[in-house]
C-alpha cells in the first residue's frame, strides 16, 4: 500500500501570513503537511541563503490543525534546505510555496523568495510549485483559488514533473476564466529611487518603479493574467543561454 504523500509547505511572507494559512488548509486534503517557513517576511530575497549567520528553528502552533509547523530565522531557500536535511525524516513528495501576496509572473520570478523556495526544492529533486495571487492586500480572498490549487497540486502528485523543474503559478485578481500553460513574458521593471532625507540629514532611498511588458505574444504568463487566466510556467535553474553557445564558439581554444 502506498504511503500518504508528504507535502512540504513554505513561503516568503512569513509563517503567519494569510496566503500560507490558506495553502495549508488546501493541502491538508492531499497529504500529510509539514510547514517550514520564515519567522518574518522575506519578500524579494530571491535565492539568498544564510552563510554568515546562525540559523534557528522553532516549533510552532499557529492554528488548530494537526500539521507540524516550524519557523526559521532563514530565507525561503534556507527553509527548504533545513526541511530536507534536518527536519523531515523522508524526502517530500511535493513542495508548495506561497500563496504569495502579489505577482511573481515574468521577470519577478528572479526576485521572488516564493519561487526561489520552489526552485530550491526542484534542485533537491522534489517536485515543486510556487503559487502567487496578483493582489498585494493582506486581506486578499484566497478561498476562490482552492479548486485550482488542488487541481494543479494533484496533477503534480499524480504525474510528477521533469527532474529539476518547478511550476510558477500565478492567479489573476479577477474572475478566473481557466488555466493556461505558457511561457514567461519578456518584461521588466523600469526602476528609480525616491531619494529622501532623515531628520538627522542622512540621505535614504525607497526603490520604486513601473512594470513594463514588452512582449506582444499571446502565449505568455502576463497575457494570461491580463485576460483572466491562471498562468502556469514550468521553470528550471539552468540559466544557460543555449542560443548564444554557437555565437561564442570562436572563443574556444586549447593550449598544447
Amino acid at each position: 500500500m502506498s504511503k500518504t504523500p508528504l507535502i512540504l509547505i513554505t513561503n516568503d511572507d512569513g509563517i503567519t501570513a494569510p496566503g500560507i494559512r490558506a495553502l495549508i488548509n488546501f493541502m491538508r486534503e492531499l497529504g500529510d503537511v509539514v510547514v517550514v517557513a520564515p519567522d518574518s517576511p522575506q519578500s524579494g530575497m530571491g535565492h539568498a541563503i544564510t552563510v554568515n549567520n546562525t540559523l534557528y528553528v522553532r516549533k510552532e502552533k499557529v492554528d488548530s490543525g494537526e500539521q507540524r509547523e516550524y519557523s526559521t530565522s532563514g530565507t525561503p531557500a534556507d527553509c527548504v534546505k533545513l526541511a530536507k536535511h534536518e527536519i523531515l525524516d523522508r524526502t517530500p513528495d511535493l513542495c508548495v510555496s506561497g500563496i504569495n501576496h502579489g505577482s511573481n509572473a515574468s521577470i519577478n520570478v528572479l526576485y521572488s523568495g516564493t519561487m526561489s523556495a520552489a526552485i530550491e526544492a526542484s534542485i533537491e529533486g522534489i517536485p515543486a510549485i510556487g503559487f502567487s495571487l496578483c493582489d498585494f492586500s493582506w486581506n486578499a480572498d484566497f478561498s476562490v483559488l482552492e479548486p485550482y490549487v488542488k487541481l494543479i497540486a494533484r496533477n503534480v502528485l499524480d504525474r510528477g514533473l521533469p527532474l529539476g523543474t518547478a511550476l510558477n503559478v500565478n492567479f489573476p485578481a479577477t474572475e478566473i476564466k481557466g488555466v493556461k500553460v505558457c511561457r514567461q513574458a519578456k518584461a521588466n521593471w523600469i526602476e528609480k529611487f525616491d531619494k529622501r532625507q532623515s531628520p538627522m540629514g542622512q540621505d535614504y532611498y525607497w526603490l520604486t518603479g513601473e512594470f513594463k511588458n514588452f512582449d506582444q505574444g499571446e502565449d505568455t504568463d502576463q497575457w494570461a493574467l491580463d485576460h483572466g487566466y491562471v498562468s502556469v510556467v514550468p521553470v528550471h535553474f539552468d540559466m544557460t543561454s543555449y542560443a548564444a553557445l554557437a555565437q561564442l564558439d570562436h572563443l574556444n581554444s586549447h593550449n598544447e
